[in-house]
């Protein structure tokens, strides 16, 4: 009975650990407090559990046997690379964990054993849940590096290589590259897309593929971009994993809902203005953009007749992140015209910092924490 004991107290503390590592691992990293309290919720379930065990924990206690332990001599050094992997880790931990007691308790106590299991299949649940939470913040990480973001194929660089049109736009300020060839095959796409994608590493910008997600996916580029009549969101996600990020072109409010609400990480919206890159497809205007800005929630770009003379308008009415395809590709010089517009985005984004700054002081407020008698 002590050795039963004993492995019933070695992985009722394991398992708990385990939970109270990811329980602080989803407050601080994730800052989720719904997740943080269900996790939280789990560890005090299996506390709970403990008196349930024969003797209660005064006995598990008592059969507890450290110093003559040969697992607890036995180092685990496989190294955990990233944060990730640390919480996989735990996770399993707690899983196996929960399933040697399940098996202890199956003999002795059936419906323990039926309790043990139900918070198993929980753990797994939260582990999806937690993972999920994870990757959707990797991806606003890739997300929050737009800015300007460059749409480019080899039918828009002028008959200069693209490779080296990129490498300029990217030394300018480009904060995303997305290669978007509508009518060549996999077999012309693959090389170009594998270059652009070391290129797009070494100097860490995000790379994303137009409409392909095979490409993306062969490439290993951080996301796919999706039109209308492209595969579903939900398809490509299946596909491509929770790590990539997936955008997707709208052109009217309603798209840009049915996007939000399926699960994009962003949108295009656009054309704003004329573009022969658009062909037949009529501007939606600036209206549309201060549409988005009051009623979606996740970030988009703008996109469609976007250039120097008339960004600042597009960035005022809302948009933060410029998406252009000519005002670059055709560009004479690439660099300088890429470090034009990076200003631009920057100059609005310090503008708008700066009177967000000035509304939150007080009417009356002096500044030198006198304010006005009352």
């Amino acid at each position: 009975m002590k050795e039963i004991l004993r492995i019933a107290d070695v992985n009722l503390n394991r398992a708990r650990e385990g939970l109270r590592i990811i329980e602080e691992m989803a407050r601080f990293k994730l800052a989720d407090s719904g997740l943080t309290a269900a996790i939280k919720d789990l560890r005090h379930k299996l506390s709970r559990l403990e008196q349930e065990f024969p003797g209660g924990r005064a006995d598990l206690i008592a059969a507890r046997d450290t110093a003559n332990d040969i697992g607890a001599l036995t180092w685990e050094s496989r190294e955990r690379r990233s944060f990730l992997d640390s919480a996989g880790a735990n996770w399993k931990r707690v899983q196996e964990a929960t399933r040697v007691l399940e098996e202890l308790a199956r003999g002795s106590n059936p419906s323990l054993a039926h309790r043990i299991k139900e918070i198993r299949f929980e753990a797994y649940t939260r582990e999806q849940e937690f993972t999920a939470q994870l990757f959707a913040r990797q991806r606003s990480g890739v997300i929050g590096k737009m800015g300007l973001y460059l749409v480019i194929g080899s039918k828009n660089t002028k008959g200069r290589p693209i490779i080296n049109l990129v490498r300029e736009a990217i030394q300018g300020g480009v904060g995303v590259v997305q290669l978007r060839e509508k009518h060549a095959s996999a077999s012309e796409i693959l090389p170009l897309a594998h270059n652009l994608a070391a290129l797009c590493k070494w100097s860490g910008i995000p790379f994303i593929i137009n409409d392909r997600v095979d490409i993306a996916s062969a490439v290993d580029a951080d996301g796919v971009h999706l039109g209308q009549d492209d595969l579903p969101i939900e398809e490509a996600r299946r596909i491509l994993g929770w790590s990539k990020v997936i955008g997707v072109s709208t052109h009217t409010l309603k798209e840009a809902l049915d996007a939000e609400e399926r699960g994009a990480d962003y949108i295009g919206v656009g054309p704003v203005f004329d573009t022969p890159t658009k062909g037949g497809r009529p501007a939606v205007g600036i209206d549309l953009v201060r549409s988005v800005v009051s009623r979606i929630g996740i970030p988009f770009v703008a996109i469609g007749g976007i250039n120097q003379d008339n960004c600042a308008e597009v960035l005022q009415a809302g948009a933060r992140h410029i998406a252009v395809v000519r005002a670059l590709g055709h560009a004479p010089e690439v660099h300088s015209a890429a470090q034009t517009l990076s200003e631009i985005i920057k100059h609005n984004w310090r503008d708008l910092v700066e009177s967000d700054v000035r509304g939150l002081a007080e009417p009356g407020d002096t500044g030198d924490g006198a304010g006005s008698p009352g």
